[in-house]
């Protein structure tokens, strides 16, 4: 296949960005499987969609993310940026070797398999009790929101557990959390509403740490604390505060949106929800096709550190920003058979959705244990759970982060 015109790739990318490319990006994501698995938007820019050269930049060592540090001098770099890409840059979201890994490994010693296994009766009982709640409406005209009822109530629920938050608190975080993402978008806007975010959770954790200090007890950050207290070097104050944001609010988001995105393909599909109900799809198989056919993050960065990288044989210079399509990556052809149907009795899937290598996310199997608790126990519980006929359903306005802003249901227990 000859390499794609700068044009052709600049165009893709172009309408991506665009309103109607993040309402809809699939069709552009065809596109672009068609011209290629890497497409060259300049010299220096890079839009990679196909699996197995996603899959590979993720993994290579050679790609990390943007490096503000001043002993750095390729003309990308951004030395001025806001206070909300700041704040995850001193996270393992946006860390390169050797500072990822150090503090990655702390984080990993107490955000443990064991400690998230141990989490599901907790799931189970906040599912259990959000879906009492969902009930309530049905003695009225059983109209809700399952977005704003169920999809973000529950994953906030969970990590403020986890993290040891109190309740009274849980409330303040999604307009905040939405704020802080949009900086993690293409075409963002990392000032305004995204810094006064990062500005305002660095305010509410920053009294909690010195809480944790004095007063520890079985949660999260006082985990993190007296890791931190340990004095091994491993987490300096900042990475801390950063770190503790940054599992708050990966913690929901993308939880948020594979619950929306999973529900809206069931009401859309009521034979898949009849056969989730006996079993006849596992309902782990229908997580992973969730995550395949409507991935929560759709996009992520990479930078090359060093010369010599390829990405599926095209060179790729140092300092050139690669953009890896995650959500192009999981509709391949190359990878997956009709990838634009929605087939939970798939094989062999392993989206890409929470990335691979060394910055996977840390959290992925938490999303996981809260959607397989959630699914079944929904759909046992509202067997003629439907779309609501009067309302549509909004989706979030973004292209990183996919995902709905309402998901108006009738509830009818």
């Amino acid at each position: 296949m000859p390499p794609a015109r700068p044009e052709d790739a600049a165009a893709i990318l172009q309408a991506l960005i665009s309103p109607a490319g993040r309402l809809d990006p699939f069709p552009l994501y065809a596109a672009a499987h068609r011209i290629g698995p890497v497409l060259t938007v300049t010299d220096s820019v890079f839009l990679v969609v196909g699996y197995a050269a996603v899959n590979q930049v993720l993994r290579n060592p050679g790609f990390g993310l943007p490096d503000t540090t001043p002993s750095r001098s390729a003309p990308a770099v951004d030395r001025t940026a806001g206070a909300a890409l700041r704040m995850m840059e001193r996270s393992i979201l946006r860390a390169n070797p050797p500072n990822h890994g150090r503090m990655r490994s702390l984080i990993s010693q107490v955000f443990t398999p064991r400690r998230v296994a141990a989490l599901q009766p907790s799931v189970e009982a906040a599912v259990d009790t959000l879906l009492d709640r969902l009930a309530e409406p049905a003695a009225d005209d059983g109209m809700v929101d399952f977005m704003d009822q169920f999809a973000f109530q529950l994953p906030v629920t969970v990590i403020c557990e986890l993290l040891g938050i109190p309740a009274r608190d849980r409330h303040k975080f999604r307009p905040l959390a939405s704020a802080l993402t949009a900086a993690l978008e293409l075409a963002g806007d990392a000032d305004g509403p995204a810094d006064a975010a990062a500005r305002d959770l660095g305010r509410y954790f920053t009294p909690l740490i010195s809480e944790r200090r004095t007063a520890p007890g079985d949660d999260l950050v006082s985990a993190l604390v007296a890791a931190r207290d340990a004095d091994d070097g491993r987490l300096s104050d900042e990475e801390l505060l950063a770190n503790l944001i940054l599992l708050l609010v990966a913690g929901f988001e993308t939880t948020t949106d594979l619950l929306g995105n999973g529900l809206a393909i069931l009401l859309d599909r009521p034979d898949l929800a009849t056969a989730l109900r006996p079993g006849s799809a596992t309902t782990a198989g229908f997580i992973e096709e969730v995550l395949r056919y409507e991935s929560p993050v759709q996009v992520t960065t990479r930078v090359a550190l060093i010369d010599g990288l390829t990405a599926e044989d095209v060179p790729v210079p140092d300092g050139s920003d690669v953009i890896l399509v995650l959500g192009a990556a999981n509709r391949d052809p190359g990878r997956y058979h009709r990838p634009d149907c929605f087939d939970a009795t798939r094989s062999d899937i392993k989206p890409l959705s929470f990335g691979a290598g060394p910055h996977i996310c840390i959290g992925n199997s938490l999303a996981r244990l809260e959607a397989s608790v959630a699914f079944p126990r929904l759909l046992s519980r509202f067997p003629d759970l439907s779309a609501d006929p009067g309302r549509q359903p909004t989706r979030r306005d973004r292209l990183v982060l996919r995902g709905y802003q309402t998901l108006p249901v009738r509830v009818r227990p």
